[in-house]
């Protein structure tokens, strides 16, 4: 399966993505909302990992985006905030499968990719 991880922090997005390459997963890595959405048209995606504090961009249309091309694309948003902690970016993007913390381990993310595309 592949999947979009729409991540500005480099070194974060590379342990991420690499991580899901060792568990066989074909992962593409966006830095930025212009190379999400080049990606998105691009290619299908069965996963989106998309942060929601992406420099300079709309993370609401890189979704839209996403499942429009997709309609049952998996979309596992992060985030250092707990702006969305009562759930409503739920309400917002109707494919969220889970809201985490940036700070989540690789595994669990890896885990989730793996639960929630299934």
């Amino acid at each position: 399966m592949r999947v979009l991880v729409a991540e500005g922090n480099l070194a974060l997005s590379t342990i991420w993505c690499k991580h899901l390459q060792r568990q066989g997963l074909d992962v593409v890595q966006a830095l930025s909302q212009d190379q999400a959405m080049e990606e998105l048209r691009d290619q299908d995606f069965g996963a989106l990992i998309l942060n929601l504090k992406l420099p300079e961009s709309n993370v609401l249309a890189i979704s839209d985006v996403a499942t429009y091309r997709n309609p049952d694309i998996a979309i596992i948003l992060v985030t250092a905030d707990r702006f969305f902690s009562d759930g409503s970016i739920f309400d917002l993007v109707p494919n969220a499968r889970s809201f985490v913390n940036d700070q989540v381990r690789p595994d669990d993310l890896a885990a989730m990719v793996d639960h929630y595309s299934a």
